[in-house]
């Protein structure tokens, strides 16, 4: 430890400094705390073309199987009116979805909740994965199988489709973007 002043005991004290009465940056280098903090800029990075013309395709993807749905009507007009679709499974699947959506909100609001206080959300956010993960892959299944009469084997693409855009179009909706706050004033 350099820096230190030597004590009775043969151990040295350590000793805290302001940079600008500090004789050499050896008397900072034990003091981590006085040190100014540079932070690097906090702006994502920019997006290549290669995930902007993906994320294009998902959309379009969905917005196509939205609009044309099985080529007679559209897709929003299926759900509500085709006698093909088997109901309780289709709604059920609508509310684990939503389910999962508020159990997303929830814990973004506690995350943004527990951020301000400076304690650890982790271990509530790595207990809630298997919890969104078994909703979303229940939901999964309930979709194909309500959905299977009308396009078969289709089914399949076809809600993974949907699922995939609205991934896409999930991180556009946030209503506020979480930025890490400095630690500028310390008073130790």
């Amino acid at each position: 430890m350099s820096g230190g002043t030597p004590v009775a005991g043969g151990g040295y004290m350590r000793q805290r400094h302001s940079q600008g009465y500090a004789s050499s940056s050896d008397d900072l280098e034990d003091d981590a705390c006085s040190r100014a903090v540079f932070s690097t800029s906090t702006s994502p990075k920019p997006r290549t073309w290669v995930e902007v013309v993906e994320n294009f395709l998902w959309i379009a993807s969905a917005v196509f199987i939205i609009y044309y749905g099985d080529r007679h009507s559209n897709f929003i007009f299926l759900l509500w009116h085709d006698e093909r679709i088997r109901r309780i499974p289709l709604y059920m699947g609508m509310l684990g979805v939503g389910l999962n959506i508020l159990f997303f909100l929830y814990m973004s609001m506690l995350a943004w909740g527990v951020r301000k206080n400076n304690e650890n959300w982790e271990i509530s956010s790595i207990a809630a994965l298997p919890v969104l993960t078994v909703l979303g892959l229940t939901s999964f299944c309930l979709f194909t199988f309500a959905l299977w009469p009308i396009w078969s084997f289709l089914t399949l693409p076809l809600v993974f489709t949907l699922f995939m855009s609205g991934m896409v179009i999930l991180p556009y909706l946030v209503i506020g973007t979480f930025k890490p706050q400095p630690d500028v004033l310390r008073t130790d």
